[in-house]
């Protein structure tokens, strides 16, 4: 039996719920980690508590923050940890 059988059994919607739910959790993890190590007591309990899909994580991240991330740095990081296939 092919183990990827059954995801073709998954509707749009499902994949779209699947879609922004990733997505919220990379930027919901990304928030609270930043907040909490410039120790942003206020920012770590609105991201945690509030769900906007992202839009606020954003926000903090690149406005509000004590120590505002740079797209460069999200560059660098994702370049540093992505999955590179053995040739």
């Amino acid at each position: 039996m092919n183990p990827l059988e059954g995801l073709s059994q998954i509707s749009q919607p499902q994949i779209a719920v699947l879609a922004l739910t990733a997505w919220t959790l990379v930027w919901k993890g990304l928030a609270l980690w930043h907040a909490a190590r410039v120790e942003q007591k206020q920012w770590f309990v609105a991201v945690l508590v509030l769900n906007t899909l992202g839009i606020l994580e954003i926000v903090y991240l690149f406005v509000f923050s004590k120590d505002k991330l740079q797209i460069s740095q999200i560059i660098d990081y994702l370049k540093k940890y992505s999955f590179k296939p053995k040739s």
